[in-house]
């Protein structure tokens, strides 16, 4: 599979712009595993896609957290430009190399998005409408910067593997929250949190 399915030309444009810059970067600064770019369109555009799909759209401003190689912020903010859902989106990358590749992405596909080159628990409150990390950190550790970063009422979308339920465990020690889960559509096992109402527990 090449490109995304049901999506416009120029987004399709876009997309294949973007995938031709990660096969580019990523030996130099591995962006993602190397083995996974065999399978990228499945991997990682669809998977990202599904994120952008499962939103409360419309969506003002939209906030990926430790973005890395762009998964799913750029994917999302690139839907965004047919949309109009994002409106904005900010991905938030500590490690300057990485955060240059973003921008290089934003520049060559002209998308309507922003890096914030800083560290997570360090940038000013994001105050997001929709939050999003896909492969960063545990849910406890996902909950506590969606503590800082979602605004009242916004949604956090998290992607997590099939032990997912250990992890929920774990956090529901820690945070009062409200959840539901949707089923990964490019895998069987993971799931996707859409979440909302954190607190300290």
């Amino acid at each position: 599979m090449t490109g995304l399915p049901g999506v416009s030309r120029e987004t399709q444009g876009r997309l294949e712009t973007y995938a031709a810059l990660l096969l580019k970067w990523n030996p130099r600064i591995n962006l993602v595993s190397k083995k996974s770019l065999e399978d990228m369109w499945t991997r990682h555009f669809a998977d990202s896609a599904q994120i952008h799909q499962i939103a409360p759209h419309p969506v003002e401003h939209w906030v990926d957290l430790g973005s890395g190689g762009g998964f799913p912020g750029l994917v999302v903010a690139i839907l965004g430009q047919d949309s109009g859902s994002p409106k904005r989106m900010t991905l938030v990358e500590s490690d300057a190399r990485k955060a240059a590749f973003l921008r290089v992405v934003i520049r060559e596909t002209g998308i309507n998005a922003a890096v914030l080159n800083d560290r997570i628990e360090k940038a000013k409150a994001q105050q997001a409408d929709v939050l999003s990390a896909r492969a960063l950190t545990d849910l406890n550790g996902l909950l506590e910067f969606a503590e800082r970063h979602l605004a009242p009422g916004g949604t956090a979308l998290f992607p997590k593997g099939a032990r997912w339920e250990n992890e929920l465990e774990e956090a529901e020690r820690t945070w009062r929250f409200t959840y539901r889960l949707v089923k990964s559509a490019t895998e069987d096992g993971p799931v996707i949190f859409a979440i909302t109402g954190v607190s300290r527990a």
